[in-house]
């Protein structure tokens, strides 16, 4: 009897153990779906090459060890009903960024942001100048070796913002950004080493330009919410400074006389500016049928930071430059649908750039004669616009599951100034028409089919004139004001044949005509093609595995001619663009503690010159330039092992291939001495052990 009742009591505790199991499981199940849960993620990476491509923007150059560290913290106060929220990110690289969130739901809300952002120059210079980084410089007066140097610039972003909701449906939101920008970068100047002729060669020499911005950017906006009626209107404003006024140089070469690059200095860098905008946008519901939006802004941006007391100016000439754009901006949009078959678009935009800097004579070495034998006037040349946009769209179901959808854009030009070195017409007209075919053509199969045609034209084309009075060269139109036939088509399928499966395929070709000839010279671009062709496809294999896959391909194309300036030999070019790119992915799940995915994505681009000379005899020796081609490649591995439900590791390898035989840059060198240099080849391997803690 004892025995029944000790073998009753033992299966009774177990009942009460597995029951408290059963209930410690479903509660933590519990707590996990009504709970915040938060994570960090802490381990360690070793980088095991070095590169200037794949660490870029990451800081992950040299090889080494790196610090893996992540964190998302969000809690719930059930009393107040208040969030807290912290997130970071990349805390153990060099773009790291650090948020908090403390809001009320539905109340009010407010956040800090800390951002970090580096920018490492993939180009290595071998130089001998003095003081980079600063804004005084030594340069070398002869061609001289000197040693490696990486540039690098670096962003420090803190940012801030709050909301609250007032009665009667208002919300309030504030926000303020300072960003600072240190470091140097590429740049340099450069003259003709003699006086002006056909055999002069010009001079070029390294002097990187100090660079310490300081950004903000800042603004307010009430927003209404109504039933039928939303408005959002405020202020933004923007304020640049750079610290550094001109960039004041020693040495150099002296080599031209007054042309003679040493002679170039100071050099005036980018300006202090600001910029003001007051915005109201909304929408309102007519009806359950129509609906119209709306938006506008008045802009006043301005420039007037001091020249420094030695810059080149003419008699006369302001201490600033008094600058001035105001702009503004006016654009609504009604939809609407009439019949159940029937929707329509209408959309209007007007914006006026109106350049209101004073006109002064700045540069009375304009008056000079130049390579050409040329003489300009050294004004300078505001330049305002007005561009009025219209939109008219029509769609409508037909029968058979297709869908009729025509379209008609229209934009207007109206442009000031003056031509200078380039052809100018004040006033271009652009219109455009679209019809489009949808269509379901099976129950997994839809397809559209589109052809849009748009023509641009406009006013004479100003003759370009020399200080003189003299006509200048009026032979080509530049690309974006000279007239324009353009022709285009695309197709896009999606195709589900299988519950798992979904397949997307986008093919489009544009076919452009150029009137870029203004003297019937046969100079100018003549016409262009663009092919873009696309494929996406996404396999569900279960729950627990998914895949996909996608490819593209562009091509662009663009013919155009010139001539050479003495002697006058016409020559063309075909400029190509080609780019082929492809990914694979792919996430699992294998067991309930084990998740892995992987993702291969590779890209081929190259660019081609296709350039020729109508008569070779004039010009031995001249070959065309060579193709430029770029080779990447990354492969991600990561797999997430759980040690508990709320304890695990995380592996992650990358593989990240670079490959160029770019020559516009690689191996450049200056007249001072300075080379640049890179790598083309980089093959970088990153392994990263960590793991990650969650809590409630």
């Amino acid at each position: 009897m004892k025995t029944h009742i000790l073998s009753q009591a033992k299966i009774g505790a177990v009942l009460l153990i597995m029951a408290n199991s059963v209930w410690a499981e479903q509660d933590y199940s519990i707590r996990e779906l009504t709970k915040p849960q938060s994570t960090v993620n802490f381990g360690a990476g070793f980088l095991f090459n070095d590169n200037a491509r794949f660490g870029q923007y990451s800081g992950l150059r040299d090889e080494g060890f790196y610090g893996i560290f992540n964190v998302d913290v969000l809690r719930r106060n059930d009393d107040t009903g208040t969030w807290l929220r912290i997130i970071g990110r990349n805390l153990g690289y060099q773009n790291r960024d650090i948020r908090l969130e403390h809001s009320r739901q539905g109340n009010w809300g407010y956040f800090f942001e800390f951002n970090q952002t580096p920018r490492f120059e993939p180009f290595t210079a071998i130089t001998a100048v003095k003081g980079i980084g600063s804004s005084h410089l030594q340069v070398p007066t002869t061609p001289t070796t000197g040693d490696p140097l990486r540039l690098k610039t670096e962003r420090e972003i803190i940012s801030l913002g709050a909301h609250k909701f007032l009665p009667g449906n208002f919300e309030l939101q504030v926000h303020f950004r300072n960003e600072e920008k240190d470091g140097a970068r590429i740049f340099g100047r450069g003259n003709r080493l003699g006086p002006p002729g056909p055999t002069a060669v010009g001079g070029y020499e390294f002097i990187p330009e100090p660079i310490n911005f300081t950004t903000r950017i800042f603004g307010a906006t009430l927003n209404y919410n109504g039933k039928d009626l939303q408005l959002s209107g405020g202020y933004y404003g923007t304020l640049f400074e750079n610290k550094n006024t001109a960039l004041t140089t020693t040495g150099g070469s002296s080599v031209g006389g007054i042309f003679a690059p040493s002679l170039f200095t100071p050099i005036a860098l980018p300006p202090d500016n600001q910029a003001h905008q007051a915005f109201l946008s909304g929408g309102y519901s007519f009806n359950p049928y129509t609906r119209g939006t709306f938006k506008a802004a008045y802009t006043i941006a301005s420039q007037t930071d001091g020249f420094f007391p030695t810059q080149l100016t003419a008699p006369g000439a302001p201490s600033n430059l008094h600058g001035k754009v105001d702009t503004s901006l006016v654009q609504a949009a009604v939809t609407s649908r009439p019949l159940s078959k029937l929707t329509l678009l209408a959309n209007f935009r007007y914006e006026d750039r109106d350049d209101k800097t004073p006109v002064f004579l700045y540069n009375p070495n304009a008056f000079n004669v130049d390579l050409n034998g040329n003489r300009w006037n050294g004004f300078n040349t505001p330049r305002s616009f007005t561009t009025f946009t219209n939109k008219f769209e029509a769609s409508y179901a037909l029968p058979m599951n297709l869908r009729l959808i025509g379209g008609i854009d229209y934009e207007h030009w109206d442009r000031t100034g003056t031509p200078q070195t380039t052809s100018h017409r004040n006033h271009t007209d652009e219109l455009s028409g679209r019809v489009e075919l949808r269509r379901s053509l099976a129950e997994a199969l839809t397809g559209t089919i589109s052809y849009i045609h748009s023509d641009r034209s406009g006013s004479h084309f100003l003759t370009n004139v020399k200080a003189t009075g003299d006509p200048f060269f009026n032979l080509i139109a530049p690309i974006n004001l000279a007239d324009r036939n353009r022709d285009k088509v695309r197709l896009l399928l999606n195709w589900e044949p299988l519950e798992p499966l979904s397949v997307q395929v986008a093919v489009d070709q544009s076919w452009d005509n150029f009137d870029g000839d203004r003297s019937n010279s046969g100079l100018g671009i003549h016409k262009g093609i663009a092919r873009n062709y696309s494929l996406d496809a996404v396999y569900t294999f279960s729950e627990d595995l998914q895949a996909n896959a996608w490819f593209s391909r562009n091509e662009t194309q663009i013919d155009q001619a010139s001539r050479t300036p003495e002697p006058r030999v016409p020559w063309s070019v075909k400029l190509e663009n080609l780019g082929t790119s492809f990914g694979v992915g792919m996430n699992g799940r294998p067991h309930e503690k084990l998740e892995i995915g992987t993702n291969l994505t590779y890209s081929d681009i190259t660019d081609k010159f296709k350039q020729s000379i109508t008569e070779v005899a004039c010009c031995p020796g001249n070959t065309p330039v060579p193709n430029i081609n770029f080779k990447q490649g990354r492969w991600n591995l990561f797999a997430r092992y759980a040690l508990q439900k709320n304890l695990g590791l995380r592996l992650d390898y990358i593989l990240d291939y670079f490959k160029t035989n770019e020559w516009t840059w690689n191996r450049w060198t200056y007249t001072d001495g300075t080379q640049l240099t890179q790598d083309t080849n980089q093959l970088v391997n990153f392994l990263g052990l960590s793991a990650y803690y969650s809590w409630q």
